[in-house]
């Protein structure tokens, strides 16, 4: 089910897919606002210290409409866990 993108939001499916199609390893994604877990289209994947060049990359040439590429650490039980990459995109206008 790894690389099942039927139920994911639709506002991020597109983004998903490409990065899947282009060899980046997604693992959490959410179309962003109201109700939503991110406030902006966001998409989390895994890789080392160059693989956020590598998809932001992919993003760009593809025309997608890149806000930020972060590496993030998360806490889980008050410690660091990480790094992982994330990808924000601009929220559609309308």
């Amino acid at each position: 089910m790894k690389n099942n993108i039927r139920n994911l939001d639709e506002g991020i499916k597109k983004y998903v897919g490409i990065l899947r199609a282009n060899g980046i390893e997604t693992y959490e994604s959410c179309e962003g606002g109201e109700g939503h877990a991110y406030p902006e289209p966001t998409i989390r994947f895994h890789g080392n210290n160059a693989e956020g060049f590598r998809a932001l990359a992919v993003a760009l040439n593809h025309g997608l409409p890149v806000f930020a590429l972060r590496r993030v650490w998360n806490l889980q039980d008050l410690e660091p866990v990480g790094p992982t990459w994330e990808i924000v995109f601009s929220k559609p206008e309308g």
